[in-house]
């Protein structure tokens, strides 16, 4: 009896060359609607799929495969109680079962997709199939994927495909339906659930997307997925393989001048902000971020909220940095970093991407958060001092309080005008990012704001900051110690606002 396949494809990629190989090889070809057609035009003999079950397509294609003669073929074991029961029945077995599904992703990304026509694209026979060759890989070859085909031909020529690659197939085949599940799951979770920030299941599914060098140090794997049915966040234009440790920091800096509606750049190491700021062009921007701390630019990561000309990718210069990422470039400002900055990583942001959900992984499960994205709202300002903040000093406070949530806490940050001239970032005590942040300012210091991610739980932190020169605070507020807090203010002529809402990042 000749090897029997039965082929039910959607994408029919390589379909009539493994067809046709199968056919070298002996294989009966069965196939389903579409499948039979093209492999039929190809001249390829073919069984229809209704020839084997005695029964036709009905629901206009809904109803397929759906039949004992077609899976009790493929789940049957091949012990001689099962071939003997295939053979009471009139079932020949199925060997080999090659399938891909409807594109249901592709369909729900369109924004003018009706739910009727995302049904319509939900497969059940494919799935079914799928599911019952995996199940049976002892017995039966599936593939799922295109890209295989010439794989399992050239392993059959040398006389089968092994029962571990039969295993590894099966493995891709679940790993298959479980993703599309999952995004038809997150499709009508996204209806029903439309209101509830915090679902009572996430069904995640990510695919593999590159192998990288290393993770986050050398002695640690790493690679980048993404979720299934999701397009590339970011399109790299030239420079080398981003490392693990570039991904973080391009997400990281990325975020930070989409903050603003004006020109802003922002430049990042470890994603902190070593400088951020907003002018009225992109070069004006770079500078100002520059000056912040010029030393731990170097090696950093480039952000910006405006395509980059050649004016901008001059004025970096020499500088040596990891990654620019923009939204767009110039071919004039491309031109230049290819001649001189081959290196370097140019990233273009592609539209969308924004998260639904920040997720953390922990011991045995995960975390989960709504993304810290709720703009200023001035309307819920308290100045709870004295002294009112002038309105330069409220402008620049503002610019502060959106900077210091990018800034890992304990978080301060001091800033002239619309940017940061001092970043305390990351220590275990408020007081000592403070003094940190007076120290990166220096001098200039002297007439700037601060702005803290979270209260002061002393009035320690307010005392360095006026030594230091600073006129005029932005804090959540919220502390035991609120008063005296205040009261230091006051006795040191700070003005100081009490925002309400804490910005803590971990």
């Amino acid at each position: 009896m000749s090897p029997r396949a039965l082929l039910s494809v959607y994408d029919k990629t390589g379909l009539v060359e493994f067809g046709r190989g199968l056919v070298e090889l002996g294989f009966e070809l069965v196939a389903s609607g579409g499948t039979a057609r093209a492999l039929s035009q190809a001249g390829l003999p073919v069984t229809q799929i209704d020839q084997i079950t005695g029964f036709p397509e009905i629901l206009g294609g809904r109803v397929k495969t759906l039949h004992p003669a077609v899976h009790g073929g493929i789940l049957a074991r091949r012990t001689p109680e099962h071939l003997a029961e295939l053979e009471s029945h009139g079932i020949t077995p199925i060997d080999l079962v090659a399938c891909n599904l409807y594109p249901f992703v592709e369909t729900v990304r369109r924004p003018d997709v009706t739910e009727a026509q995302a049904v319509e694209e939900i497969d059940i026979g494919g799935v079914t199939l799928l599911r019952a060759a995996a199940k049976n890989f002892e017995s039966v070859t599936v593939v799922c994927d295109p890209a295989d085909y010439e794989g399992v031909l050239n392993a059959l020529r040398s006389g089968e495909v092994p029962l571990d690659e039969r295993r590894r197939l099966a493995l891709k085949a679940f790993r298959h339906t479980a993703a599309y599940d999952a995004a038809i799951a997150n499709w009508l979770a996204g209806m029903v659930e439309a209101d509830e920030p915090m679902p009572g299941a996430l069904n995640l599914a990510a695919e593999r997307v590159q192998l990288l060098r290393y993770g986050e140090n050398p002695h640690q794997q790493g690679a980048l997925y993404r979720w299934v049915g999701a397009s590339p966040a970011f399109e790299q234009l030239q420079g080398k393989e981003l490392s693990y440790n570039n991904i973080v920091d391009l997400e990281a800096a990325w975020a930070m001048p989409q903050e603003f509606d004006e020109p802003a750049v922002a430049i990042i190491k470890h994603t902190n902000p070593s400088g951020l700021a907003v002018a009225d062009t992109l070069v004006e921007a770079y500078r100002l971020a520059l000056e912040c701390d010029p030393v731990s630019a170097f090696g950093s990561i480039i952000a910006t909220n405006r395509e980059v000309d050649l004016a901008l990718v001059e004025e970096i210069g020499s500088l040596f940095v990891e990654v620019i990422v923009a939204p767009s470039y110039t071919p004039e400002a491309l031109e230049w970093l290819a001649r001189r900055k081959k290196n370097c990583r140019v990233m273009v942001a592609k539209p969308g991407g924004e998260e639904d959900l920040v997720i953390r992984s922990v011991r045995n499960g995960l975390l989960a958060q709504t993304p810290d994205l709720r703009g200023v709202d001035e309307s819920k300002w308290r100045v709870v001092t004295k002294r009112q903040p002038t309105e330069a000093e409220r402008k620049s406070l503002a610019f502060a309080w959106i900077a210091v949530k990018h800034v890992k806490s304990n978080a301060i940050v001091f800033a002239r005008g619309t940017a940061t001239v001092g970043v305390g970032a990351g220590q275990m005590n408020r007081v000592d990012s403070v003094h940190l942040a007076a120290r990166r300012a220096g001098e200039r210091a002297k007439g700037a704001v601060m702005a803290s991610d979270a209260f002061f739980p002393f009035p320690d932190g307010i005392e360095v900051a006026a030594e230091a020169g600073v006129t005029a605070c932005i804090q959540p507020g919220g502390s035991i110690r609120d008063e005296e807090v205040i009261a230091a203010a006051d006795r040191l002529g700070m003005a100081m606002i009490f925002t309400g809402e804490r910005h803590f990042r971990h």
